[in-house]
């Protein structure tokens, strides 16, 4: 039996497993998909939240003022970038000028130091890309932006090098209590434990933390009478090239609504732009389609705050989930009426921001429960791969001496080598399909978006794994890349069986 099982490998559920992986545990983290930070975690505005738009006394509040405060060092713990770039609120009129005012009240009751109110002679001489009709600006200077999948991803790789067990394409069913064992062993007790339902098979556990994302409501609700309601909200994104340079250097935001904080500008620290995004309650928990209305609408309302937007410099749109509770807040904690079970729920933005801060505390709650004992040796995260991008050309060429497969760009706009590729899927957790080679390395994440690098990724990905090209993935499920070779179709023209038949 684990001690702790947790449900989702997003920044949430990773920054509990790293947490947790300080004490001599049991611990396996469950996820559907075929990676980690395959979920909200991948799809968001990558910022760190000075937490003025927060209401105050509210669990997101209290997080987000925490979390911001630890993650600098959260940061440079796990050697994952992190920029504090400023964020600014713009207003275009006296209404919006006072909602400011409003903003920056809320922000000083939760303890937001460094908030002020900017005119446009400031505001354009920080950003002179920005609209000059701008009559005021928010200046929030505790501002930053981050990886979020890079830090989950280091984050499970600090858990993994410390015991945590990754066991990905789980597919959670179903978790029930049970307050007497009933299993057929020598070992059985009377203590209370949980049975998971998964598609590999029974999993039994002292403890489970729910942090599921848009699914979390699901298992909280086959355990506890206290029911709550996740709806998806789906937010659309346009992503500009890096070639831009620092044209716009803070996050941007226009004065926020009760529904979501607007249509912002950041950049982002890989030194692309992100713009976006829109707000809309959706039914199905998977659907991360775009649209052609909603990716208009945020482009149009983009352009009061950037009336110069260059949107021939778009490179790809996608679209991520915001996990939105009926309780207009995070959820987090022991279930009331289900002891042993732990919420990391309804995380939606500021979820990022807090993460650090809801982990430590989840992770303090848990190990007590258990009566957990401090690991002695507990281990750094392990070292980057080595990336051909950052090193100059001596280093260049001693690697690729120590290395021949780093004298092989494979992919030419993020200059990433074979030897990194090969590292990534050599890690753990590995990366298995196409896009988490993409997420460890930016091999795919330049200006072609793949279209020079994919067949070679492929390539890799199949003599690594030990498996055809034809079996290779985009994420995982059926999302294969290839549907055969030339010879098959060839095959199929002369009428003559393929070669897997």
């Amino acid at each position: 039996m684990l001690d702790v099982v947790i449900i989702g490998s997003g920044i949430i559920g990773a920054a509990i497993a790293r947490e947790l992986a300080r004490f001599e545990l049991n611990i396996a983290v469950l996820d559907r998909a075929s990676d980690v930070a395959e979920g909200t975690t991948k799809a968001n505005s990558a910022i760190v939240h000075a937490g003025f738009d927060a209401l105050p006394g509210s669990l997101k509040a209290k997080y987000n003022i925490a979390g911001s405060n630890m993650f600098a060092a959260w940061s440079h713990e796990l050697d994952s970038p992190y920029k504090r770039n400023t964020s600014l609120v713009l207003a275009f009129n006296p209404a919006e000028e006072l909602a400011l005012k409003e903003l920056i009240a809320r922000g000083r009751t939760n303890g937001v130091p460094g908030l002020r109110l900017i005119d446009r002679a400031e505001i354009l001489q920080r950003e002179p890309a920005l609209n000059p009709l701008v009559t005021k600006a928010l200046l929030a200077e505790t501002g930053a932006i981050c990886s979020p999948y890079e830090l989950t991803i280091r984050l499970c790789e600090q858990a993994a090098a410390n015991g945590v067990d990754f066991r990905l394409n789980c597919r959670v069913d179903r978790v029930q209590r049970f307050t007497d064992n009933k299993r057929n062993s020598a070992a059985a007790s009377t203590q209370p434990y949980f049975l998971l339902t998964t598609n590999q098979g029974p999993i039994e556990a002292q403890t489970v933390v729910n942090a599921a994302g848009v699914y979390a409501d699901i298992f909280n609700n086959q355990v506890s009478a206290d029911h709550f309601t996740i709806t998806p909200n789906r937010g659309e994104y346009l992503m500009l090239d890096k070639v831009l340079g620092p044209v716009i250097q803070a996050t941007v935001f226009q004065t926020p609504t009760t529904e979501s904080k607007g249509v912002l500008i950041t950049p982002t620290v890989e030194g692309t732009f992100l713009i976006g995004p829109n707000s809309r309650s959706i039914e199905d928990r998977d659907d991360l389609s775009t649209t052609a209305t909603g990716l208009i609408a945020i482009t149009r309302k983009a352009q009061r705050s950037w009336p110069d937007l260059p949107l021939e410099q778009t490179i790809t749109s996608f679209a991520g989930l915001r996990a939105r509770s009926d309780r207009r807040d995070f959820i987090i904690g022991e279930a009331v009426d289900c002891p042993g079970f732990f919420n990391a729920a309804g995380m939606e933005s500021p979820g990022l921001s807090a993460a650090p801060a809801v982990a430590l505390e989840l992770s303090a709650q848990i190990s007590a429960k258990l009566s957990a004992r401090p690991k002695i040796n507990y281990l750094p995260v392990p070292a980057h791969i080595s990336a051909l991008r950052t090193m100059d050309t001596a280093e260049r060429a001693a690697a690729a001496a120590a290395d021949p497969a780093y004298g092989n760009v494979i992919c030419r706009c993020e200059t990433v080598s074979e030897a990194e590729i090969r590292a990534a899927i050599r890690r753990n957790p590995g990366a298995h399909t196409v896009d988490a080679v993409k997420r460890r390395t930016r091999a795919g994440m330049g200006r072609c978006q793949g279209s020079f690098c994919l067949p070679r990724v492929v390539a890799i990905l199949a003599e690594e794994l030990g498996i055809l090209s034809t079996e290779v993935t985009k994420n995982g499920n059926k999302s294969y890349i290839l549907t055969g070779t030339l010879q098959d179709a060839q095959r199929e023209l002369e009428g003559r069986p393929r070669a897997d038949d």
